[in-house]
């Protein structure tokens, strides 16, 4: 939910996972806390000795329902490009299996330099700071977190799961309503560091 809105196809992999395994799923409670690891979110509707096989089953369903209702959220195209301007390199980090996130990324016909998928929290942390990352931005307290613990900059927006404010206080250096002020800020950032550096 930072560049991506998924919401309507993840409901139609949980109801296709109910139709699949007969276990009740609440769809739309379930798409209203997207972001965490997919195993926790399992374990709210299925016994411990299911979930890896409800999860084999979502992961294995979800092509053919999650990928072609997904659509560019507010200012994340402009927000690629405006990295790509710089120039800068892109690296996708999400808590979804770095293969699904290749399947959204090709519909899109958006353009990354890396993906790494299956982390969540200081996993992301872990690879902000061996990729050399200097910008991360986010939709969920943990992807702030994740910035702060990399040291450095992170950039909230309100499009996923959580409030401004808790993104705040999780950490956000800025936090905007959606994507479309990224650029200006990141050519702020940029302007800041040459007169810092002398450039």
């Amino acid at each position: 939910m930072t560049l991506l809105d998924t919401r309507l196809g993840i409901a139609a992999t949980w109801r296709a996972l109910t139709a699949s395994t007969g276990v009740h799923v609440d769809a739309d409670l379930a798409v209203s806390r997207l972001g965490p690891p997919l195993r926790l979110e399992m374990a709210e509707w299925f016994p411990s000795d299911r979930i890896e096989e409800a999860v084999g089953i979502y992961r294995a369903l979800y092509p053919d329902h999650a990928i072609t209702p997904s659509i560019a959220l507010p200012g994340a195209l402009e927000a690629l490009a405006s990295v790509r301007r710089v120039p800068a390199q892109i690296a996708v980090i999400s808590s979804k299996l770095g293969r699904l996130v290749e399947l959204h990324l090709a519909h899109m016909g958006i353009e990354v330099d890396q993906v790494h998928g299956d982390v969540f929290h200081a996993q992301k942390a872990e690879v902000l700071r061996e990729i050399g990352a200097a910008l991360y931005v986010g939709d969920h307290v943990a992807d702030m977190q994740a910035g702060v613990l990399a040291g450095i900059p992170v950039v909230g927006v309100t499009s996923g799961p959580c409030s401004a404010e808790e993104l705040q206080d999780a950490g956000a250096t800025v936090v905007f309503p959606d994507l479309y002020p990224f650029p200006a800020f990141l050519q702020g950032m940029i302007s800041v560091g040459s007169a810092v550096s002398g450039d």
